[in-house]
């Protein structure tokens, strides 16, 4: 039985609903956002409209919320057994069920409302992605990779945000997605290895259980899959210098990663720090993104 810690007990609604919402945690936020910033950058020549960037921004922490929300209402049971997450306020019940219901579906309504600013096409890409967000939760249970099921619910941001600009989808949208769904495959991979001890014993799915031993090759496949479709939506889209220096640098870190995942008894903050790190790679390639169209 889980129990709230005393610190938890007198903490401000408030703030249990921030901590709900992970904006006490940036990165994860950040890193949803950052396969849209590629898309609306990309498809707009790097000059996209300043209000669609806000639109944008603020429709991933809308949705992102509503993630959240749903993924610790699926998991409010199982959350109390795994170390990194007995002290989620649904978990610990420092917030109650009706409590987390009525913000996430505040976060919905909030982006159905953004998404409203958006074109036809645009807009029911939203739509298709609300279930893919709601499910995903559930896909540990019954889907041996569930991480497959966020990097589909990831790629939607490629797919709205690329629309929003051209009103259409093309070749370079499908590569920049096939990237994000590698990229994706490759960071929460890397997350859920420090998880796995909790979800062997609980009986939940994660790519980290399913690929076992070879877990750290897969995730070095997944990320070598990101940097041939960023290379190849390069020659597509003609970047020059800028993108392909960061892309060279991403695929360094990444590498490096791969060589630290290899290491005998890697200690759990180490997983997290190499998640965290992957949200400056991101942002790195988004400013080559930028110069390869600008210089």
């Amino acid at each position: 039985m889980n129990t709230i810690a005393p610190q938890q007990s007198s903490e401000p609604t408030w703030l249990k609903i921030i901590r709900l919402l992970r904006w006490d945690k940036p990165e994860g936020r950040l890193i949803l956002m950052i396969p849209a910033l590629w898309a609306v950058f990309l498809a707009a020549r790097a000059t996209p409209p300043l209000l669609l960037v806000g639109v944008i921004v603020l429709g991933t922490f809308a949705t992102s919320a509503a993630g959240c929300v749903a993924n610790d209402l699926w998991d409010r049971d199982i959350d109390p057994q795994v170390e990194r997450t007995r002290n989620r306020p649904l978990a610990s019940r420092a917030l109650s069920i009706r409590v987390g219901i009525v913000v996430g579906l505040i976060a919905l309504v909030y982006a159905f409302i953004l998404s409203l600013y958006l074109n036809q096409l645009s807009f029911w890409l939203c739509v298709a992605a609300v279930p893919v967000i709601l499910l995903y939760p559930g896909a540990k249970r019954v889907f041996p990779v569930p991480q497959l099921v966020l990097s589909i619910a990831w790629g939607f941001g490629v797919l709205i945000s690329w629309s929003a600009v051209t009103g259409s989808l093309d070749k370079a949208t499908w590569l920049l997605w096939g990237a994000t769904l590698c990229w994706t495959l490759g960071f929460d991979t890397v997350y859920a290895m420090s998880d796995r001890e909790d979800d062997k014993r609980i009986g939940v799915n994660s790519s980290a259980l399913f690929f076992g031993k070879y877990a750290p090759e897969a995730i070095a496949v997944f990320f070598a899959g990101t940097v041939l479709f960023l290379g190849w939506l390069g020659v597509v889209m003609h970047l020059r210098l800028g993108f392909w220096i960061t892309l060279v640098l991403a695929a360094s870190g990444w590498i490096w990663q791969y060589t630290r995942l290899r290491e005998p008894q890697l200690p759990n903050p180490a997983y997290g720090e190499m998640f965290r790190q992957n949200v400056w790679l991101g942002f790195l390639l988004l400013g080559g993104m930028i110069a390869g169209i600008l210089i």
